[in-house]
């Protein structure tokens, strides 16, 4: 009896391993056009939206390095000396060319390379201003080479088209006396219209 059991299932079997090599195996053209055609359309979204936020962080970089010269401006506007006075531009790295500072403002440029942005539309501009009046401030004001401040320093960030000081009272801020080019869309929100 186990010896009609055995082949009987051994018959099975083999006619099972038969059916089996009839099949194809793997998938069909349809199916792997599909798949394709959806990693296609998910990668129309994905790389774009990477290369946004690869140049989102070369941009904070930028701003890191501009630090040095925002310490550098409320020293000298502490002191009443040129604005610029003592500060050592950083070397330009590969994604920032140049941070320089306008002596007679204060205002600080930062010229983003070609990995960030195109020529022409790469620069970010960073505003001091101060406020009017010590004990009962009414307005913000620019900060003037030679001249003591009366009270501390906000800065405020420009990218390509913030047109409007966005600080809270005592009023708004200085524009900015070079034109911030640097596209919204790379910069950090307090940079944006």
């Amino acid at each position: 009896m186990f010896e009609a059991f055995s082949v009987s299932l051994f018959r099975r079997l083999v006619v099972d391993l038969r059916r089996a090599r009839r099949r194809p195996a793997g998938f069909t053209l349809i199916e792997l056009m599909i798949v394709l055609a959806i990693v296609g359309v998910v990668a129309a979204y994905a790389i774009p939206a990477y290369q946004d936020y690869l140049a989102r962080s070369r941009v904070g970089e930028g701003l890191a390095l501009a630090s040095s010269a925002r310490l550098a401006v409320a020293d000298n506007a502490a002191s009443g000396a040129g604005l610029a006075g003592g500060y050592s531009p950083p070397a330009a790295t590969r994604n920032v060319e140049s941070v320089r500072i306008d002596d007679d403002t204060g205002q600080i440029s930062v010229v983003f390379t070609a990995r960030v942005a195109a020529a022409g539309t790469n620069t970010l501009v960073l505003v001091p201003s101060a406020p009017d009046k010590a004990d009962a401030p009414t307005a913000r004001v620019a900060l003037k080479k030679g001249a003591m401040q009366a009270g501390a320093i906000a800065w405020e960030c420009f990218a390509a088209g913030k047109q409007a000081s966005s600080l809270p009272a005592p009023g708004a801020g200085p524009l900015p006396a070079e034109a911030a080019t640097l596209p919204a869309k790379y910069a950090p929100a307090e940079c944006r219209a």
